[in-house]
């Protein structure tokens, strides 16, 4: 399977809290909700396109909890989410977890991922799970990054690609800008970063 991050990202890099200001208080953090005021139809419809490629969820442990908590509650008939979210395998990256109970979900470690993204299928998806993101990208186990950017700046909060490992490149393969002005990119993986020495213009002309 293609293992695939979907983020949605302050323009900032923020990933946390996007929507609701009680989603994820960890750490002291106050201002989420920031996602929310530009959620439209075009939205809707790629990020549901999106997670009809998904064979299974991979889900760090906070994230877990907090979709084990409230997409089972989800009761809108007309939720274009609700039903893939719960009948998806859910795979929980943890080492304390001791139980899932939000059905069908196992418990993993983290270096049991490559041999989980080995298996045959379409798409092995983390949303939200910020920091299991980061580390399988920096380990080079990501195939391919999705980004929600939203045109706000927040300030604080957790952000995204923040790790200490050594420089990941990425191709762009899609963008898209909706009519509330989210942008939505794809990128594909590409190893480690390259890096240059600026010679003047003359060499990109």
């Amino acid at each position: 399977m293609r293992l695939v991050l979907t983020e949605f990202v302050t323009l900032d890099g923020v990933c946390q809290g996007p929507g609701s200001p009680e989603e994820d208080p960890s750490d002291g953090f106050t201002r989420g909700g920031w996602l929310i005021p530009f959620l439209d139809e075009t939205f809707v419809r790629r990020t549901s396109e999106w997670l009809d490629l998904a064979d299974g969820l991979l889900l760090g442990r906070r994230t877990y909890e907090a979709f084990a908590r409230d997409w089972p509650a989800i009761t809108d008939p007309d939720d274009p989410f609700t039903g893939r979210m719960n009948a998806l395998p859910k795979y929980v990256v943890s080492s304390t977890l001791t139980e899932a109970s939000w059905e069908p979900s196992m418990i993993l470690s983290f270096e049991s991922v490559a041999e989980l993204k080995a298996r045959p299928g379409r798409e092995l998806q983390i949303h939200g799970s910020g920091r299991l993101g980061n580390a399988l990208l920096a380990a080079g186990l990501v195939d391919a990054v999705r980004l929600v950017v939203a045109p706000t700046v927040v300030g604080s909060g957790r952000r995204l690609l923040d790790h200490p490992g050594a420089p990941v490149g990425l191709r762009l393969t899609k963008h898209e800008v909706t009519g509330t002005g989210l942008l939505l990119l794809e990128y594909e993986a590409m190893g480690a970063a390259e890096v240059g020495t600026y010679e003047g213009v003359g060499a990109f002309v």
